[in-house]
């Protein structure tokens, strides 16, 4: 599926020769990644297809006279839906030269040398490890110094990802994006707007019954513990009094199996829950806190009079979905759900053969060409395409923070 890439503004500068050229500001999952210039993307365009031949995405041509606006706007255009097409094959998304040149574009933007950091990762205890790591590396090389230094199974890294977090006014958690593997958090933290945001390890799948894979390993059972707790205590999981009864006394206990066992009895237990937007459905106005997991959205809604609503919608309705600009947590989650219901069907029917997307290099699975299916798109700019109310599965969504 494709990544979250857009190209939002582009810049002209002048070179030391008084020259004119475009720089374009690429931004990942509705942040700033990297600002690169046509020939930089064309010179990366050339090594990727002397390694992977014609199956990648036309390039934007080369204009050899001045360009207009329109045909500034063209090409903007054009490289955006570039990176995003090209990051649909987990093969290319893999390979060294697709994130040796994002590693530099990365650190370069941000003018950060290639030499040694220490790092602090939050735990969902919110209790912090500090790790020696390199500036350039990335967030997958920097979830293994991770794992190795608190004895996680390597063969349950794929289960886990990197996060950016911040904890706001009264402990309130929140999720700011989910750090895609090519990434450098060092970079993506020290260059990221969003106050008091810091680096969280927390597990990525979107199935509680997925659980049942991690629990002949202690240290994930330690973190599945320590986030079903922190889960429970924000607010995002909801226990019953009798529920809640029970955990307290199983982690009196410290009876860590216990407790996970009721957990994932609780509702929405396993959910990420985004951060408070607002909505046109049922009412203009309305507020809304959206939970996902499990092959479903729960929305929780304040209408304008207070009132609330509880609405579910479920995956099996969804058949696409339009990225807005702040909407990207939201697709994350989305795309990780349809991966895990695919490999399900993987397993239930032995003919498919599957690809799991962020899962370590060493597990690899295939997929029929033909029985791939990309679910997500971004909303141009200037889009003027039309839905129709039966393809509309909740109504349209102003994401604010998500």
């Amino acid at each position: 599926m494709k990544m979250h890439f857009c190209i939002p503004v582009s810049q002209q500068r002048s070179d030391a020769l008084g020259g004119r050229y475009v720089l374009y500001s690429v931004h990942l999952d509705g942040f700033l990644f990297c600002r690169v210039r046509y020939s930089q993307l064309h010179g990366w365009n050339e090594q990727l297809r002397r390694v992977f031949g014609n199956c990648l995405p036309p390039f934007p041509p080369k204009y050899y006279l001045a360009m207009t606006t329109a045909m500034a706007d063209e090409r903007r255009d054009q490289l955006e839906q570039y990176l995003q097409n090209v990051t649909m094959d987990p093969n290319v998304l893999r390979s060294d030269v697709f994130v040796e040149f994002l590693k530099l574009a990365q650190l370069n933007t941000f003018d950060i040398a290639t030499k040694k950091a220490y790092l602090d990762i939050f735990l969902p205890n919110e209790q912090s490890i500090r790790i020696e790591i390199i500036t350039s590396d990335t967030a997958e090389r920097v979830l293994e110094v991770v794992s190795h230094k608190i004895g996680l199974c390597r063969e349950l890294l794929g289960y886990f990802g990197l996060f950016l977090i911040r904890f706001g006014k009264e402990g309130k958690l929140s999720v700011v994006k989910k750090l895609a593997d090519f990434e450098l958090p060092y970079v993506s933290l020290g260059s990221s707007e969003v106050e008091n945001c810091k680096v969280g390890l927390r597990k990525w799948y979107m199935a509680p019954s997925l659980d049942s894979v991690l629990m002949d390993c202690r240290v994930a059972v330690d973190l599945l513990y320590m986030q079903a707790i922190q889960d429970i205590e924000k607010g995002w999981a909801k226990p019953t009094q009798a529920q809640r009864q029970k955990l307290e006394a199983f982690q009196k206990e410290d009876s860590q199996t216990k407790f996970l066992e009721l957990a994932r009895e609780v509702r929405h237990y396993g959910y990420l829950q985004l951060d408070p937007c607002t909505c046109d459905y049922p009412e203009s106005g309305s507020g809304a806190v959206l939970s996902v997991g499990n092959n479903e959205i729960s929305c929780c809604i304040t209408l304008p009079d207070s009132q609330t609503q509880d609405i579910v919608f479920q995956m099996s309705r969804v058949k696409c979905w339009q990225v807005t600009f702040l909407a990207f947590l939201l697709s994350s989650c989305l795309k990780k759900m349809i991966s895990e219901k695919m490999v399900k069907l993987a397993a239930e029917n032995t003919e498919m053969q599957i690809e799991v997307p962020e899962q370590s290099k060493s597990k690899k699975y295939h997929i029929q060409q033909s029985q791939q299916k990309d679910y997500s798109s971004f909303l141009s700019r200037k889009s003027k395409i039309k839905i129709a109310k039966d393809d509309c599965v909740f109504g349209n969504i102003k994401e604010e923070d998500l």
